[in-house]
């Protein structure tokens, strides 16, 4: 193990850490709970909440803290490597943004993009931190790649 691979884990252990502390990985785990999602652990101290049942929000897969709600089934997942990558980019924008200040920042980056485009993702900043392609999202017109580096 390189002095890198040290750094990552730390890394993620601070945003493990952080998220408890700003309650938003708790909300996370009450919102799995009541979606009625079966938790196991994942990569990188994710928390993968299983077979989350509730309608909203509609996306195949959200994040709060460090708990991704999952909606589509283990076989959906498999065939979108990419999309646990951008989830766990959210979870380090939940420890940036405080936790649950994260909430109200996001549904204002949602409602910005919704109005330039109808479409609450393709403006979104916290959408295209996390990697609009990586989401599943389409890229804007004309643009090639996103970055995706949170």
């Amino acid at each position: 193990m390189s002095v890198e691979d040290d750094d990552v884990r730390t890394g993620l252990r601070v945003r493990q850490v952080a998220n408890w502390v700003n309650l938003s990985t708790p909300l996370g785990l009450l919102a799995a709970a009541v979606g009625r999602a079966r938790v196991t652990r994942g990569h990188d101290g994710l928390l993968l909440a299983h077979g989350y049942r509730l309608r909203v929000p509609s996306a195949p897969a959200f994040t709060v803290g460090n708990v991704v709600l999952i909606r589509i089934d283990d076989d959906a997942l498999a065939r979108r490597p990419r999309l646990l990558v951008h989830e766990a980019r959210h979870a380090t924008q939940y420890a940036w943004c405080v936790g649950l200040v994260m909430l109200p920042l996001y549904g204002l980056a949602a409602a910005w993009s919704w109005l330039r485009c109808r479409n609450p993702a393709t403006y979104n900043v916290f959408e295209r931190l996390a990697g609009l392609a990586d989401g599943g999202y389409r890229l804007p017109m004309g643009e090639r790649h996103d970055q995706g580096h949170v």
